[in-house]
């Protein structure tokens, strides 16, 4: 364990030492910076150059690869969308009186990552952070139909579907109905499958090039919610969209 965390330490001494220079950095200037003896310092720049972490120009001199770039953009974007959505959902949230989730998908989950929640005690909240399975969520069933056939199917597979509640759909199926009818009016529902007595509607925050980059969603009490929120809610991630 402390020789992975070590090589970890000594890889960042490494990239900061070259993100340092104005110039790609020779070997000889990087193991002066760090105090890493020639080889070793070799070896892990090799490592790093496997992963794109570093790349080697045509003199042998190296510099910072373009994956840190791409995890930065990933990063600046997660932080964008928050900081845009916030004020968005707030006054979604004024208009409905209801609760506004802003979510994003890692793997076979979504994550909620913003909320905007009615100023009473009786309310539905999801804390920042938990997570649910794509198949029991509104826009998580978005996603799903969003990544196709191929994923729908092998995702049945590596959860079964597993049921949350009574009204959760269990076969792929019952799943692709409602996908069906989530794409046709352009929102889903959740219908009391991960909670019950919840009931959210949702829809997709998209870029300008159509590219998927989080969920809007509302969650109320069943008895509560309105089928007219989906229109606001699309109204809604459309200016997100155009504010990112």
């Amino acid at each position: 364990m402390s020789t992975q965390i070590q090589v970890i330490d000594r890889s960042a001494a490494l990239m900061d030492a070259i993100a340092a220079c104005n110039s790609p950095a020779s070997l000889k200037i990087l193991s002066a910076e760090t105090g890493l003896h020639p080889s070793t310092a070799f070896r892990i720049l090799g490592s790093l150059i496997d992963n794109g972490f570093v790349e080697r120009d045509s003199t042998g001199h190296y510099y910072i690869g373009r994956r840190i770039a791409q995890l930065a953009t990933s990063v600046r974007r997660g932080m964008d969308l928050r900081e845009e959505a916030r004020p968005v959902m707030e006054m979604l949230r004024n208009e409905i009186n209801e609760s506004i989730n802003l979510t994003v998908r890692e793997g076979d989950e979504v994550i909620y990552v913003e909320r905007a929640v009615p100023n009473r005690m009786m309310r539905v909240e999801q804390v920042i952070g938990s997570r649910a399975p794509l198949h029991v969520t509104a826009v998580g069933k978005l996603m799903l139909h969003e990544l196709g056939d191929d994923f729908i199917r092998a995702y049945a597979e590596r959860t079964g579907l597993r049921p949350y509640t009574m009204h959760t759909r269990t076969t792929t199926d019952a799943l692709k109905q409602d996908l069906q009818q989530a794409v046709k009016q352009g929102y889903a529902y959740d219908d009391e499958e991960a909670e019950i007595g919840v009931g959210c509607i949702g829809v997709l925050i998209r870029s300008h090039a159509g590219e998927v980059l989080g969920g809007l969603s509302v969650s109320a009490p069943i008895e509560r919610r309105k089928n007219g929120w989906g229109a606001l809610l699309k109204q809604a991630a459309g200016e997100i969209g155009r504010r990112l």
